[in-house]
């Protein structure tokens, strides 16, 4: 490691270039050189004089899942203008290197880079981006989808009601976000069916994420009994949707205004399958706020809304400061779009689960880096960084990438606050409430359905039995 320690400091500033990342800057502590050398040490690797070192494969995968192409022969060719144009020699057309480079990446790697990028970036946001000066974690899920090959099909089987050879593997997700710069924390996958394969499951697998002080911010699939006094018991607090099995009656407890009071959620019955220790050991009652949420705005799809928390002081949190906090929960499900469609994270490539997992982990790695340049950039001209596109900032780096290795260290830093300023620029529009039909203009080319698998379709019409 040591006798390679320059070279990977090299190709690592490549990296760093790419996404507009230097010492001297904001941020700058992301993804550095010491990070990365001990993720690279824990993970067992060894940077070889090879041409696709864990960070070459890194970079690799990085501008695979960010371009539109999302093609290994791309990002090969991509590779060879790269060393032409540096002055290093040539390497092979082939896209088999590449592959194998990214069989050999640990998928702890890869996702440790992910969760430290994402985590770091957080550790470095100003306390006015946060809500009171509190970090505000929202957790939320969603699935995604994979190739049909058999290993993903055992792995994350297709839904149930899909006949076989019609359907595609599908996977749960779920995913912790920071409120004040959007970043991912961590996150967890499952099958989507099946016991224990919940958001609520995975959340459970996330907890050494939460440290006390936290706010988890959720919606009702999160309102359990259980993971509530879990919760609080670490002294994290939440603010959550409470679910519809509830009723909530604001004639009883302790009322601290109009439809807020502090009322008691007494323990439910014993688990199927909970230790009885375990269970006798938990408190007999949890001391729960709820408050309900008025959202008069025309277009909402509900317009109250009854919201269970531990932040029981009206004074420091008032019904008003949890309105505007439980609203901006709708955050997390821009950002899984974000990751879904303008990073086209919702019908992922690889055809094993381990690659799945690593293509995903790519996917937040990327996120997180895009967002590290937009925080940069709301530092610079003060801004929420709330307020800037995702997608215009993704844009932007992907179009000044390819100058950032041709330009001499001067206007490489012209090059930088250029990009800085572009990204500024690209706010998201002033839209409060807006009202728009869940319907799609454009209509589709009328291919007809794949109502048989596809190998018997094709035999079907080698034998003439089939007019398409």
């Amino acid at each position: 490691m040591h006798c390679n320690q320059g070279r990977l400091s090299q190709q690592l500033n490549v990296l760093r270039r790419q996404f507009a990342l230097s010492d001297e800057l904001p941020f700058g502590n992301v993804l550095s050189t010491a990070l990365v050398e001990r993720l690279i040490t824990e993970a067992g690797l060894t940077v070889h004089k090879r041409v696709f070192t864990p960070t070459i494969t890194v970079l690799m995968f990085l501008w695979q899942v960010i371009s539109q192409d999302h093609s290994c022969r791309e990002v090969v060719a991509r590779l060879l203008a790269f060393r032409a144009a540096t002055g290093q020699p040539s390497c092979s057309p082939q896209t088999g290197g590449y592959c194998l480079a990214r069989q050999r990446l640990p998928e702890s790697f890869v996702a440790a880079l992910a969760r430290e990028t994402g985590r770091e970036l957080e550790r470095s946001t100003p306390d006015e981006w946060r809500w009171k000066g509190r970090r505000v974690h929202v957790f939320d899920g969603s699935t995604v989808t994979m190739p049909d090959a058999t290993a993903n099909q055992e792995a994350y089987p297709q839904q149930p009601n899909q006949k076989q050879g019609l359907g595609f593997p599908i996977a749960r997700i779920a995913a912790v976000f920071s409120l004040s710069c959007g970043a991912v924390l961590d996150l967890a996958i499952c099958r989507y069916q099946g016991k224990g394969q919940s958001e609520l499951g995975l959340l459970r697998s996330l907890w050494n994420l939460f440290a006390a002080g936290d706010v988890l911010l959720a919606d009702r699939y999160i309102c359990s009994w259980y993971e509530l006094m879990e919760l609080q018991q670490h002294g994290v607090d939440f603010v959550v949707r409470v679910h519809q099995s509830r009723k909530v009656d604001f004639r009883r407890g302790k009322r601290l205004g109009k439809q807020d009071h502090v009322v008691v959620w007494k323990k439910p019955r014993r688990r199927k399958g909970m230790d009885p220790a375990e269970y006798a050991a938990l408190p007999d009652e949890l001391f729960v706020r709820e408050v309900r949420l008025v959202v008069s705005e025309s277009g909402f799809r509900t317009r109250r809304l009854n919201v269970a928390t531990s932040l029981q002081d009206p004074q420091a949190f008032s019904r008003l400061d949890l309105t505007d906090l439980y609203r901006q929960r709708w955050n997390a499900e821009l950002d899984l779009r974000s990751l879904k469609q303008t990073m086209q994270m919702d019908m992922l490539r690889c055809k094993t689960p381990e690659m799945v997992r690593k293509e995903l982990w790519t996917h937040i790695l990327g996120y997180n880096l895009i967002r590290t340049v937009m925080a940069q950039a709301a530092r610079q001209y003060a801004l929420p960084p709330r307020q800037i596109s995702f997608k215009g900032a993704m844009q932007a780096i992907l179009a000044f990438q390819p100058y950032w290795d041709l330009c001499t260290p001067e206007n490489g830093a012209a090059l930088h606050a250029e990009l800085l300023r572009f990204v500024a620029s690209q706010r998201v529009g002033k839209r409060p409430n807006r009202i728009e039909p869940r319907a799609k203009k454009r209509r589709p080319n009328s291919y007809r359905l794949l109502t048989q698998p596809r190998e018997i379709a094709r035999a079907a019409i080698l034998n003439g039995s089939c007019s398409s």
